[in-house]
C-alpha cells in the first residue's frame, strides 16, 4: 500500500468521530426541545444550556476535520 493510500484511510478514519457529533447534536436538541415542551417557563435557563452544549459537541466536529486534513495535506 503506499502512502496516498494510507493518508486517504486515516482522513477516512478520522472523520468517523462527525458520526458520533451528529448523534449528539440530535441528542442535545431533542432533549432542549423536549424539555421547553414540558416547562416553558424554564426556557430561559435551559436554552443557554443546550447552546453550549452544542458549541462544545460541534468543536469536536471542527477537531475531527483538522485531523483529517492534517492527515491529507500536512505529511
Amino acid at each position: 500500500m503506499d502512502a496516498e493510500a494510507a493518508k486517504m484511510i486515516g482522513a477516512g478514519l478520522a472523520v468517523i468521530a462527525l458520526h458520533g457529533v451528529a448523534l449528539g447534536i440530535g441528542n442535545i436538541f431533542s432533549a432542549l426541545v423536549t424539555s421547553i415542551a414540558r416547562n416553558p417557563a424554564a426556557r430561559s435557563e435551559v436554552f443557554g444550556i443546550g447552546i453550549l452544549g452544542f458549541a462544545l459537541t460541534e468543536a469536536i466536529a471542527l477537531f475531527a476535520l483538522v485531523v483529517a486534513l492534517l492527515l491529507l495535506f500536512a505529511l
